[in-house]
């Protein structure tokens, strides 16, 4: 973990200011009183709207000509592809380059640190842990991958000693935090393009829990005191499980802790119901991009849509050749409590193409697979374009007998937002 003294630094520029996380310390060193400016490839709205009222100037990649000078350079993970020329440009002038995690760990030394990890349920976790410390005037500091419904942000400035921040074990960044307070909610074979096996994501879990001062990671006993959520699906009770061990552990009033659950009503992308169409389909929209979160939310869905009242179709853009490949034949079995799966191109974000792998070969194994749903209509097919995805969902005609989940961490849900019109 690298040092830097904060007070020192006046100027930051962030490279890929649009991401979900690094758009959320943007608005930590905002907070502090820091001139932060950045670049990114695509206007992105959801994250970039806010930091622009708050008078952040973002360039976009293909207008950028000189980097701009910054007492400190913070990048995505993303642009070390993306954009590696910036990186390296922001290397040449001598100045502190660090990517997100590392510069986050930094800020993070202030605090209490409660870091939720996990290889599913992070970010819901972290949003009902904040939603519970809020509640109980604890005045938390929040950074999480998603936006908070209760605070409409991925990001909260308190008063208290607590960050609640979602730590994240790819390429072992969550090494970057000394957690007062550490949550492990799960752990499986992931990120197989970091780590050589199950076997190597444990050790990285068990060098996090080991400079951890108090771990929390068995937390069945607090599923009976779980309330009836507004949010479906076991995963969901397991995440507030596990919020409502970390309030105990802080003294917190387990009613109150109780009643801040009943009152979440989720975050964005995370099993999100995005409302009606006119024609009555119900929309909604999933980050699940890992077979056992893709199973969990599909089951969730079911919970409150029944086989004989509803039928889910999926729009599921695959995240990463790697993950796609490494774990195939699990992808091939989640989509069980589907009626219709349909494939966009995957989405590969951080990697180059891999001609062995595709969404095509995922349809055949998915339609390969043994169907417990009779009526599925049209199995699985796979779309070599977003503007062919869109063409045959249009011509499904999808009516009040149906549900429809764009799914994905890539940019499904576009899909959805170009072609329904919630009422």
């Amino acid at each position: 973990m690298q040092d830097l003294d904060l007070s020192k630094i006046k100027k930051v520029f962030f490279i890929g200011i649009g991401g979900i996380g690094i758009s959320a310390l943007a608005k930590m060193a905002i907070s502090r009183g820091m001139e932060v400016s950045g670049v990114n490839d695509e206007d992105t709205p959801k994250t970039l709207d806010s930091l622009r009222e708050a008078g952040v100037k973002v360039i976009f990649q293909t207008e950028m000509q000189d980097l701009p000078e910054a007492d400190l350079y913070v990048y995505s993970d993303a642009w070390l592809y993306r954009g590696p020329e910036i990186i390296e440009k922001a290397k040449n002038t001598g100045k502190p380059v660090m990517n997100y995690f590392e510069a986050l760990g930094c800020f993070a030394k202030e605090y209490k640190v409660i870091a939720i990890a996990g290889t599913h349920g992070k970010t819901t976790t972290t949003a009902m842990l904040a939603e519970i410390l809020i509640d109980a005037g604890l005045d938390p500091t929040v950074v999480v991958g998603s936006f908070v419904k209760k605070f409409n942000s991925n990001f909260r400035m308190g008063k208290g000693e607590y960050l609640v921040v979602e730590a994240d074990e790819y390429n072992r960044h969550f090494l970057n935090f000394n957690p007062f307070i550490a949550v492990v909610t799960n752990i499986e074979a992931d990120h197989l393009d970091c780590f050589k096996d199950l076997e190597d994501v444990k050790s990285a879990f068990d060098k996090f829990i080991l400079q951890s001062k108090n771990i929390i990671k068995n937390y069945s006993e607090f599923l009976q005191k779980v309330p009836k959520l507004s949010v479906p699906g076991v995963h969901n009770r397991m995440n507030a499980a596990a919020a409502l061990a970390v309030a105990d552990f802080l003294s917190i009033n387990q009613e109150t802790a109780q009643k801040s659950l009943v009152g979440f009503t989720g975050t964005w992308r995370r099993l999100e119901k995005k409302g009606e169409t006119k024609e009555g389909t119900i929309i909604y929209d999933d980050y699940a991009h890992h077979p056992t979160e893709i199973k969990a939310s599909l089951e969730g869905l079911r919970e409150l849509y029944p086989k004989d009242e509803k039928k889910i179709t999926v729009l599921f853009q695959p995240h990463l050749y790697s993950r796609t490949k490494a774990l195939f034949d699990d992808f091939a079995k989640s989509f069980k409590d589907a009626d219709r799966v349909l494939l966009l191109p995957i989405y590969f974000a951080r990697e180059a193409k891999d001609e062995s792998i595709s969404s095509e070969k995922l349809a055949e194994a998915i339609n390969l697979t043994p169907n417990p749903s009779p009526e599925r209509r049209g199995g699985a097919q796979a779309f070599s374009s977003f503007e062919l995805a869109e063409d045959y969902v249009r011509s499904l005609n999808l009516g009040p007998e149906d549900v429809f989940v764009t799914m994905g961490a890539g940019e499904a849900y576009k899909v959805a937002d170009k072609i329904f019109k919630i009422v």
